[in-house]
């Protein structure tokens, strides 16, 4: 959109820096107004996503998952080690 709108402030011969500035503006009002839905669904994920519970801990399901993946890996990687101490 910005640079749409650049290309035909600069066909009208306009300043380039002035021609920015003003497709700068007139972007970001028009993505204001257009984007409203796509804006309130992120801050509404962001949120759920920071929402903590009455312990005050973050209630992410995904982290959860992840750290058991780490810790079966840490896990792994522990058994598979070969024996310091030099015996067999």
């Amino acid at each position: 959109m910005f640079f749409g709108l650049f290309l035909i402030l600069l066909v009208l011969q306009f300043n380039p820096y002035f021609a920015a500035i003003i497709a700068a503006g007139i972007s970001f009002a028009i993505s204001l107004l257009i984007l409203d839905r796509q804006r309130d669904a992120i801050s509404e994920q962001v949120a759920k996503k920071l929402a903590r519970d009455s312990e005050g801990k973050y209630q992410d399901e995904q982290g959860e998952v992840e750290d058991a993946i780490l810790e079966s890996k840490e896990a792994n990687q522990v058994d598979s080690k070969p024996d310091q101490s030099g015996k067999p």
